[in-house]
């Protein structure tokens, strides 16, 4: 089982589409997802709990990941699907 995954999201977002391919690709079936687009307060909330104005961003568990760019550093780290796990 993995752990919940939360994603600010917007409709238009070639990122956040590379981010929800990747975290299906290792084996994540369900995603939370946010639209800040749709949904303005939850912009000004996804600023206040990251310090960060842009798309995706994404939270494994408890762990903020950051951004599509910072999710592939994480998976090219090896460190992804232990998070994933809940492992780290």
């Amino acid at each position: 089982m993995t752990q919940p995954v939360l994603m600010y999201t917007t409709a238009v977002c070639p990122f956040c589409i590379r981010a929800k391919q990747l975290l299906s690709a290792r084996g994540v079936t369900a995603i939370e997802e946010v639209r800040v687009d749709l949904d303005p307060e939850r912009r000004d909330e996804m600023m206040q709990k990251t310090g960060r104005r842009t798309v995706p961003q994404i939270f494994i568990g408890e762990t903020h990941v950051g951004g599509c760019d910072d999710l592939y550093a994480l998976d090219s780290a090896g460190k992804l699907l232990p998070l994933l796990a809940g492992e780290a």
